[in-house]
């Protein structure tokens, strides 16, 4: 079977944050919203969809969501029509299914959109669905929903290698600050400096408000189209060279080590293989900074720098613009918010604008070429990597 290559042509993300909007209406508006993007894109050229949603049963009481979407967006899919549920990689695996579909020859043209909606009126329900992510009937009894696991993980690394706040703050006011020059991200118009980060409210020790991802409603879609098709809708496609995916445990009781993320490590290192590039070669990367530890911990496991120097990586700026490489320039999970379907999409989208030379200056990537866009779900048991190239041929 001869493999095709496949470009990524376009994408948007919608407002993310606390919307007034419900499951659907956020599909329609990711779907119009798409379509004012690209306009040589008809509806007719759409041959499957790809929806990314992980919660919907439980947050807009839906199932059976990929027609839902398909109708929302104008589009009657002819080849392949389905939902991918993979928590906080949802959207990513909606990318990973188009993406293996056109190289296989099943589709030529395809959407990945994700979808969630998370804020409902009572709280206490909304925290009740996330705890679904873990071993429920295990790990649910103790509590062991996304911050308290984090905030083990946190503890767990202060007491190995002499982890700082500060330096769990370095991470979110960086991330805070790219998302300033986002209008789409939920603390677009929020200013965080490290001693105000430091003075929020206590989530789960030592983690505090500033330190987690939110509660967000959000939707984003991007558009895949196999290699001969590519510059009919966009002079600067971003090519998608390799994929890594690895899951090692799922229960608490088989963690290992909190501090070591091997199946990060495992994904990445074939991902980056299959796209015959080094990490050396990227210019920046999108990861899941669903807390500040994990981007510390992230930076380790993909091996940015050593084991125990995570901390010192983001305190000293070596993920920033004029770094080493830029993390996150989007605002991450912890600026634009962390709607869980709609997230990995998010981070495709702006891989494609930063190639295009479209992100604004303030977060603009100088020159990209290689980029890197990770997600994590659960307890970090599994691990979601995809390498996209900038421009050039097929």
């Amino acid at each position: 079977m001869t493999v095709r290559h496949v470009a990524l042509v376009g994408g948007v993300t919608t407002p993310f944050g606390v919307r007034p909007t419900t499951w659907a209406e956020m599909a329609q508006e990711a779907g119009a919203a798409l379509f004012r993007s690209m306009p040589d894109l008809r509806a007719d050229d759409v041959d499957s969809l790809f929806v990314g949603a992980a919660e919907p049963e439980r947050f807009a009481f839906q199932s059976h969501v990929a027609p839902l979407a398909a109708e929302q967006m104008g589009l009657k899919p002819r080849r392949i029509l389905q939902r991918t549920e993979l928590a906080c990689a949802s959207g990513q695996s909606a990318i990973r299914s188009a993406y293996a579909a056109i190289a296989a020859g099943l589709s030529d043209v395809a959407v990945a959109v994700g979808v969630e909606k998370m804020n409902l009126p009572s709280m206490a329900e909304a925290n009740a669905s996330m705890g679904c992510v873990m071993d429920r009937p295990w790990d649910g009894p103790h509590g062991a929903t996304a911050p308290p696991f984090f905030a083990m993980v946190a503890q767990r690394h202060m007491l190995e290698h002499g982890t700082t706040p500060e330096q769990l703050a370095a991470v979110s006011e960086k991330n805070h600050r790219f998302a300033n020059a986002n209008p789409h991200a939920q603390f677009y118009a929020k200013t965080f400096s490290k001693d105000k980060l430091m003075r929020l409210p206590i989530v789960a020790p030592p983690l505090r408000l500033g330190d987690c991802s939110s509660m967000t409603d959000g939707a984003a879609a991007v558009v895949l189209v196999a290699e001969e098709l590519a510059r009919k809708y966009t002079d600067a496609p971003a090519w998608i060279r390799g994929t890594g995916q690895y899951s090692d445990f799922h229960n608490l009781a088989h963690a290992g080590s909190l501090t070591e993320w091997p199946g990060l490590t495992i994904a990445s290192r074939e991902a980056l293989g299959r796209a015959g590039c080094s990490l050396k070669d990227l210019d920046f990367a999108e990861i899941h900074d669903c807390f500040t530890i994990s981007e510390i911990v992230e930076y380790e496991a993909l091996g940015l720098c050593p084991p125990g120097e995570g901390g010192r990586f983001a305190l000293d700026g070596r993920g920033d613009i004029g770094g080493d490489i830029v993390i996150n320039p989007r605002g991450g999970l912890l600026g634009c918010g962390h709607p869980l379907g709609a997230t990995g999409i998010a981070q495709a989208v702006e891989v494609f604008e930063q190639f295009g030379r479209k992100a604004p200056p303030a977060r603009q990537v100088p020159d990209p070429e290689w980029a890197l866009v990770h997600n994590l779900s659960g307890s970090a048991n599994v691990h979601s990597v995809m390498i996209y190239q900038t421009g050039g041929a097929s």
